[in-house]
């Protein structure tokens, strides 16, 4: 077997958002939400199912599947691929719009349904040392939660490191896989749960269809350029600050500790001035 990197937006989607497997999203939210017995989500319908055509000409850290479940309440399953600035802000605005939208004209706030967002963050964004944390409305004295109706909860790969044998929970499989499927070669054996067993599946490159194998390598190009593009912008005002302490006279060896350029480059500026 050969797995799909799942943080690749071809991937994430076609993996999740496939409307046919949608035991795989019902999986998940289970297993991120901590259901259990009657409180379990039974079926997901999938808002935004995976297409290659639309998916493959879009550019963007943000990938998200958006869905509803049996009972009426919405789905966010967001992944982010690097940080952002505003990016708590947007969390709350986009959950905040989606819950809003439900109501048509006239009718009445109490038809509306939850909303519950997912983020899962290939970068760390929360001071807790936990891979997954769950955020809600309370009062800040009694704790009570009246506000019920939005609900984040964020998933920070960075700060999963749990080998095959230490996943002890679903949510560790599932974590697991999202941040290690590329490095594999087959299922683990403790993947004992029919929606995860349904992702590794779909995550075999050896089953996709040559659309969808070239939408996957192009989005990765893609990934790769931007990674590209950001570290010159940063090397470029590292090299702006550089300058900018020679001129004060800084020591050289504080200039590449500030910065994160090399000794030969400092030199070089240094040089590039008289």
């Amino acid at each position: 077997m050969q797995f799909a990197d799942v943080k690749n937006d071809i991937a994430f989607r076609k993996i999740f958002g496939n409307g046919a497997k949608n035991e795989i999203l019902v999986s998940f939210l289970n297993a991120v939400l901590k259901l259990e017995g009657n409180k379990k989500i039974a079926s997901v319908t999938i808002q935004n199912p995976y297409q290659v055509p639309i998916v493959l000409g879009a550019k963007s850290t943000i990938l998200d599947i958006k869905a509803i479940d049996n009972k009426g309440n919405e789905y966010i399953v967001e992944m982010q691929l690097t940080d952002k600035i505003g990016f708590a802000k947007r969390v709350v605005y986009y959950s905040a719009k989606s819950y809003s939208t439900q109501l048509s004209v006239g009718e009445d706030y109490y038809t509306l349904k939850p909303t519950i967002f997912i983020g899962i963050l290939n970068f760390e964004f929360l001071e807790t040392k936990s891979y997954l944390s769950r955020h809600l409305i309370l009062d800040a004295e009694t704790h009570e939660h009246k506000l019920k109706d939005l609900d984040f909860n964020f998933i920070e790969l960075p700060k999963f490191n749990k080998t095959e044998p230490e996943l002890d929970t679903l949510i560790d499989k599932w974590v697991y896989f999202i941040k290690n499927a590329e490095t594999l070669t087959v299922i683990p054996a403790n993947a004992d749960d029919d929606g995860l067993q349904s992702a590794y599946i779909e995550a075999d490159k050896h089953l996709w269809t040559k659309a969808d194998l070239d939408a996957y390598e192009y989005a990765h190009i893609r990934e790769t350029d931007d990674k590209a593009e950001k570290m010159l912008v940063e090397e470029k005002k590292a090299i702006e600050i550089a300058k900018k302490m020679l001129k004060r006279g800084t020591e050289i060896e504080i200039i590449a500790e500030d910065t994160g350029l090399t000794i030969e480059q400092i030199e070089q500026l240094r040089l590039e001035k008289q």
